[in-house]
């Protein structure tokens, strides 16, 4: 009888089990608290992949922020989180209350969880995704700034508290690590949103100039430049001729597909922005949604 797993899936270990495949002698085992683990042996692999290593300081095209590499880490660690059906809020296929037997899936929780306990099931298998993340205007964006308060200072300082105890902070944009802190929340939900992604699956952002060029930059790294489909631009607002110069009426949304060989079946048949956001809608409905 096979024992039932009470983790995700450790994201870690398979990606050393794909590296093992196309480099087997870069995979080695290392001690750690006393057990033996497969390893990567990065010297090795960095010699795999390049015609000269490279190290230290010597100069590269990169896009880094600080704690990038913790972001990394985050989106590979496993958790031992649960999901929980709530059958008195469902409702059945034909709108009868307490039903369980719709195809349409709502979860509730913090979202980086979510997709991680969604690789499981998924992996590979969602044809389309929309995500609506915060635009980081400098107040539409709540961030865990990961220290625990005592219920007296629970009760002192005020702002807003997670049910850990844990001081929500707005990212405000006189904050040092104003881009910082939004790249490291987008980083990891990227990484496991593509892992969702069929071979033709494509995931659509909104956004507004705010975070246009970094999210731009973080997509490229994880979704690869080639899959880039478009940045659709919309009109947010009628511009006013009050003579105040150009206004900011634009925001966007991303287009990437998990494999460029794809890229031809997301082609629209009308022009329009209803079509667009017509298709969005039906999609949002029918696939994963992420906000």
């Amino acid at each position: 009888m096979d024992k039932l797993k009470m983790h995700s899936p450790d994201k870690v270990e398979q990606n050393i089990e794909m590296i093992g495949k196309l480099f087997p002698n870069a995979v080695t085992e290392v001690m750690r608290d006393g057990k033996v683990e497969h390893a990567i042996d990065f010297d090795v692999l960095r010699q795999e992949l390049s015609h000269s290593i490279v190290e230290g300081r010597e100069e590269r095209y990169q896009f880094t922020w600080p704690d990038k590499r913790k972001s990394m880490l985050l989106a590979n660690a496993p958790i031992t989180d649960t999901l929980r059906p709530i059958r008195e809020d469902s409702v059945g296929r034909d709108g009868t209350p307490g039903g369980f037997d719709s195809e349409n899936l709502y979860i509730e929780g913090d979202n980086l969880a979510v997709l991680k306990l969604l690789q499981e099931t998924y992996l590979g298998k969602i044809k389309m995704i929309y995500i609506d993340p915060p635009y980081n205007t400098g107040n539409d964006f709540v961030y865990n700034d990961v220290f625990a308060k005592s219920t007296s200072d629970y009760m002192e300082i005020s702002g807003q508290f997670d049910e850990d105890g844990n001081r929500m902070v707005t990212n405000l944009e006189s904050n040092g690590r104003f881009h910082t802190d939004w790249l490291n929340m987008m980083y990891p939900r990227l990484r496991l949103a593509k892992d969702l992604l069929a071979d033709d699956g494509a995931i659509f952002i909104s956004l507004d100039d705010n975070e246009l060029q970094n999210l731009l930059k973080i997509c490229d790294e994880i979704f690869g430049e080639s899959n880039f489909v478009d940045a659709i631009t919309w009109n947010k607002r009628v511009p006013k001729n009050d003579n105040k110069g150009i206004g900011n009426i634009h925001e966007y949304v991303l287009v990437y597909v998990k494999n460029a060989s794809y890229k031809r079946q997301f082609t629209m048949e009308k022009d329009g922005l209803d079509d667009i956001y017509k298709l969005l809608s039906d999609c949002k409905l029918k696939h994963i949604s992420i906000q």
